[in-house]
């Protein structure tokens, strides 16, 4: 069952009831987003901090709901950036390098044995590859092919342009096909 997609005015109007206190369209924005936020995390922390996250990431924009301004700006990328900063207060609060998970949380896993251990296997040098990435090359490759937002998402997110962003999703795949190269895997 695929979530639903609303458009920048949509999640305008979403955001205005949830600002007069309207639940259920917290709950909406909710659902739109905590997949997509869920994954971001799960990419950047150990799996075990990744849920506790999540929830703080919606905590704040609970309490912030109200300071947001619509039209002005839009709502995902400022989700993104909650995400973004709760993260780097995780790093700078536990001071510990934390090792990457590799599983890929997927939606709709397959259930063949096989095809589930290929992806595994696939999935686990991947994610070793990406983890080695500089972290604005790893966040493009994680916002782009994970999450699979748009440009003009990513370009907002990480306040670039969207011919900046072309540039550095270029030289991010670069370095990964390299780093998958001198792991011994063809890319």
């Amino acid at each position: 069952m695929k979530k639903q997609e609303y458009t920048p005015e949509q999640l305008d109007a979403l955001v205005k009831d949830a600002q007069q206190g309207k639940t259920e369209a917290f709950e909406k924005l909710y659902n739109a987003f905590v997949d997509k936020i869920y994954r971001y995390i799960y990419y950047r922390t150990n799996k075990e901090d990744a849920l506790d996250l999540c929830e703080t990431v919606f905590l704040k924009v609970w309490e912030n709901i109200g300071s947001y301004k619509t039209g002005k700006k839009y709502f995902s990328p400022w989700v993104y950036r909650i995400a973004h900063n709760i993260v780097v207060d995780h790093y700078r609060l536990t001071k510990e390098t934390v090792e990457l998970s590799y599983e890929i949380p997927m939606e709709d896993k397959e259930q063949d044995p096989m095809k589930l251990t290929e992806n595994k296997l696939n999935n686990d040098v991947l994610m070793k590859a990406v983890s080695q990435l500089k972290e604005k090359y790893r966040e493009v490759i994680i916002l782009k092919y994970v999450n699979d937002l748009s440009n003009r998402e990513i370009a907002r997110i990480m306040k670039r342009t969207e011919g900046n962003l072309r540039i550095l999703k270029f030289r991010a795949l670069k370095s990964l096909k390299q780093i998958l190269k001198d792991m011994g895997v063809n890319p």
